[in-house]
């Protein structure tokens, strides 16, 4: 095979079927028609010699020369897109990029404020958009550019994604400061005669509290469930309710900051980005300001 007789734009439709697995998807995330995007394999099948894909029930299963090749495919992506990237040396200053980062409500209530406060001091024409997506898309977003970064807990295990650790938070109770309870001091037959606000972006199932309660063989009162956490503190001090939650988020309200009377995993978030955009100075920059903003918490 010779390089100057391949169109290098095969590639990259290559690497997005190995990500989808489907060509009509495939055809969506590039922008392109099915036909283009089906003649473009035809066109990759050829010169490979070989079917790349084959079609199942399902979807595309690659073939053994497909898994052999898409590493070397996705790091030449990569040097390419970083060379790309390094064109020109990154201004903050005088950039009027958008950054797109993905995050839920409350990871955004914590990190937002400072991060925000912070470049519009040295980069005041970068603008965000916040965004929470399903898990499941979150690689995509990110190999086609649609989300520069996300910050999640460390659930994203794909060798195309880059991350580091940002930061820990350990939970507490809040209760609003004339709340009926009087005690100094949490127990668990106080915890579990609280009715609770659960916060989860599912409709139903178990949340990490329920799961740390059933190992005691204990089950707490839930009297509202919300899919938002900014509106549970408000809710928590205008109720007898009580909220569990990360202490970060409930230290700008007048309330009650209790400990908990039970083993609690702390909320862990990582910071992922795209092994594409390890070189893109303007993503390495943004990327060190988050980290900033979470070691001014530690």
């Amino acid at each position: 095979m010779r390089l100057n007789k391949v169109d290098l734009n095969l590639f990259v439709v290559f690497e997005t079927i190995y990500v989808e697995r489907n060509l009509t998807r495939a055809a969506e995330i590039l922008c392109l028609s099915q036909p283009a995007v089906s003649n473009a394999l035809a066109r990759l099948r050829r010169t490979f010699d070989d079917p790349l894909f084959i079609r199942s029930q399902k979807s595309m299963i690659p073939t053994p020369v497909a898994e052999n090749v898409i590493g070397r495919v996705r790091d030449a992506l990569g040097l390419i897109n970083s060379s790309l990237n390094e064109e020109g040396a990154f201004q903050p200053d005088k950039t009027d990029r958008t950054f797109r980062i993905n995050m839920s409500d409350m990871i955004a209530a914590m990190i937002l404020p400072p991060l925000i406060e912070v470049v519009t001091r040295t980069a005041p024409g970068i603008n965000f958009e916040s965004y929470h997506i399903p898990r499941q898309d979150l690689v995509r977003e990110l190999a086609t550019g649609e989300m520069d970064l996300v910050v999640d807990a460390p659930l994203l295990n794909d060798p195309r994604l880059c991350h580091a650790p940002l930061l820990r938070e350990r939970y507490v109770c809040m209760l609003r400061q004339d709340h009926p309870f009087v005690g100094q001091t949490l127990t668990l037959e106080d915890y579990l005669g609280f009715d609770h606000i659960h916060v989860s972006s599912r409709r139903s199932g178990q949340g990490h509290v329920e799961v740390a309660l059933n190992r005691l063989g204990k089950r707490r009162n839930i009297h509202l469930r919300l899919q938002h956490y900014m509106v549970a503190p408000l809710v928590a001090l205008r109720s007898d309710l009580a909220l569990t939650v990360p202490l970060r988020l409930v230290k700008q309200y007048d309330a009650r900051i209790m400990a908990l009377p039970f083993e609690l995993t702390d909320l862990d978030l990582h910071l992922y980005w795209h092994k594409s955009r390890e070189g893109d100075q303007a993503n390495r920059w943004m990327r060190e300001k988050i980290m900033e903003i979470s070691l001014s918490y530690q």
